[in-house]
């Protein structure tokens, strides 16, 4: 697994959080006050994401950030 796969994965955690709360992306952007672009790059991996913004979005998902990230990457024994 690559960069490109964890931001995929990601991205999917985020989204299926969204949708697990009840908000558009306009919404969980206006919260985590965010550009709605940003949320779609967000989601669709086309953005990489930082810190500040991850616990912008976990504010507005009400969740921490350990939800969205746990087993990423992987942890190979």
């Amino acid at each position: 697994m690559g960069m490109e796969d964890f931001n995929k994965e990601l991205g999917k955690r985020i989204r299926r959080r969204r949708k697990e709360v009840g908000l558009s992306q306009e919404e969980l952007a206006l919260m985590a006050d965010i550009d709605r672009s940003y949320v779609g790059g967000i989601e669709r991996a086309d953005r990489n994401v930082s810190f500040s913004i991850l616990c912008k979005l976990c504010l507005a998902l009400r969740c921490d950030v350990a939800t969205l990230t746990k087993d990423l990457p992987p942890v190979y024994h």
